[in-house]
């Protein structure tokens, strides 16, 4: 009877050492507290994290997460604090103050040179206004070839990749939401009208032989190489 007893203590260390095959660190999320733990993961998001993520990730309560968000950031705006926690697009992040937007630009720009080129501006209105469109169409409004700049756009992510044309297959191009946030816009709606910017017709004939190419283009239209 007794060696019975004995195989049976030396089990016991063993059942309670299975947990330890669980992923490491999982056991101890559950351990953190709560409000400095999110303060953890949402530093390190790259989107905004819905409550529903968090509330798995750290294992608590979805009702206990979304009152410990909301409760951080009523505390950073009474602090004063020089960084925001908000819900935006059905999740949250941390995000600058306005109030400080003015420090942060000089922080970001300070001896940098950030701005496009004149071709990728061009190319970018053209996007703009056009979207979804087309290299072959972008080409075709600039009278040039777009491929470099149409990817210096895409790496700074001013332009995304949305989807492809029924009847070519090629693959169309649309601006970003970090488009409209540098461009300080809500909405695509709000660019400005394109006809108050537009040269006169004899001013383009004057200064130039081929003209500017209009944006309505017609579909046919060859792309040209730069010169």
């Amino acid at each position: 009877m007794s060696g019975v007893g004995y195989e049976s203590t030396e089990q016991g260390p063993g059942e309670r050492g299975a947990p330890e095959e669980t992923p490491a660190g999982a056991l101890g999320v559950a351990a953190l507290e709560l409000k400095p733990a999110l303060e953890a993961v949402l530093m390190v998001v790259d989107e905004p994290a819905t409550e529903e993520h968090l509330s798995r990730v750290l294992q608590r309560p979805r009702r206990a997460v979304a009152l410990a968000l909301r409760e951080l950031s009523d505390d950073y705006t009474r602090q004063g604090r020089g960084f925001d926690l908000r819900l935006v697009a059905g999740g949250w992040r941390f995000f600058s103050r306005a109030a400080y937007a003015d420090a942060v630009e000089s922080f970001v720009l300070d001896g940098q040179q950030a701005r496009l080129t004149q071709a990728a501006l061009e190319t970018l209105a053209v996007v703009a206004y056009r979207q979804p469109v087309s290299r072959s169409r972008v080409s075709a409004v600039r009278g040039v070839n777009c491929d470099g700049v149409m990817r210096t756009l895409l790496q700074r992510g001013l332009v995304e990749e949305a989807g492809t044309e029924p009847e070519t297959g090629a693959i169309l191009y649309r601006t970003t939401n970090y488009f409209l946030e540098r461009m300080g816009l809500r909405g695509l709606d709000e660019l400005p009208e394109l006809a108050p910017f537009l040269p006169e017709a004899d001013a383009v004939e004057g200064d130039s032989p081929e003209g500017i190419p209009s944006f309505d283009v017609d579909d046919s239209g060859d792309s040209q190489t730069d010169h």
